[in-house]
């Protein structure tokens, strides 16, 4: 039965997922190094392999972003840290609020919970899984896959210098669409079969770990805040932990799934610690583990123009 349930969330996931330009990227050789920097020079060219969705590319491109080079500063950005916990609260109350306005609507159509059919749900929390940043208002785009396969940067991609440990960039679409995504479907699905309900502890302390992700992507892919990026995906991965221990106490086999995902982001959390180490200032100095005033100007998406 477990087995079947699983091959009919699959099948789902099949006919959604749009595999174009995922699996083209051009073999490189990539080697870990970078260009001088003048500190006074408003536009750097650097060696910069990436790791983002779906590709990695090397190139020399030119920056005259805000990134974390542009700072010399070691002042916190209270504004920015602001903003990140405004975000986050505002994320998660929105997933609490549908939840409960789905458990209500439920009821209010007297249909019992354990009549809804198992691969619906899964397929609700898979779409949540991939689409969680629709909550969040901070721009915290992936990068663009069509871009990235056709060499052209975009967030998250071809601006940094990257580990030569760094696995080829086919392996990160593998992992969030058709692993990652999945577990989370799965256990989730699991945990409301024995609940009955969206809004719970368990399913909420998903939501709560899709935010710290949603989060870190501004951190990360957005604003380029090396050394912030390093301790944003410690939360990532302490809060799956969390989530994990959450879903072991509804359903075990729910809890294991969900933690076998922290092995992939444990493995992320060293390749954004060895990246951090590979991009210093200017000065050759590291970037604080913390937002720095003047690496990046934090700003809601939703109120942006565009």
């Amino acid at each position: 039965m477990t087995m079947a349930r699983l091959l009919a969330v699959l099948s789902l996931i099949s006919l959604v997922w749009e595999p174009s330009g995922a699996f083209h990227c051009n073999a490189r050789t990539f080697h870990r190094k970078s260009i001088a920097i003048e500190p006074s020079s408003t536009s750097t060219r650097r060696f910069v392999p990436n790791v983002g969705d779906p590709c990695r590319a090397g190139d020399l491109v030119p920056s005259t972003s805000l990134g974390s080079s542009a700072s010399s500063s070691n002042e916190l950005d209270t504004d920015a840290l602001s903003k990140y916990a405004l975000a986050a609260v505002t994320q998660l109350s929105l997933f609490a609020g549908t939840f409960k306005l789905l458990d209500v609507g439920i009821a209010s159509a007297g249909i019992d919970p354990s009549a809804i059919p198992f691969p619906a749900v899964a397929f609700l929390f898979y779409a949540i899984a991939l689409k969680s940043r629709t909550f969040n208002p901070l721009n915290n785009q992936r990068p663009d896959r069509t871009q990235a396969v056709e060499g052209k940067g975009s967030a998250g991609f071809k601006d940094r210098v990257m580990p030569s440990w760094t696995p080829p960039g086919v392996v990160f679409p593998i992992m969030w669409v058709l692993i990652i995504g999945p577990i989370r479907a799965y256990s989730s699905g699991l945990v409301f079969e024995e609940t009955g309900t969206f809004f719970n502890p368990a399913l909420l302390s998903l939501m709560l770990h899709l935010t710290c992700g949603d989060v870190w992507n501004t951190i990360n892919n957005t604003e380029k805040r090396y050394g912030a990026s390093v301790v944003g995906v410690m939360f990532v991965v302490a809060s799956v932990a969390f989530a994990a221990n959450q879903y072991y106490e509804v359903n075990p086999l729910a809890g294991q799934l969900l933690g076998g995902t922290a092995i992939w982001l444990c493995t992320a959390t060293a390749l954004i610690a060895d990246t951090w180490r590979l991009n210093p200032r200017p000065s050759g100095e590291r970037e604080p583990l913390y937002p720095v005033v003047g690496e990046a100007e934090t700003e809601f998406a939703w109120f942006s123009p565009k």
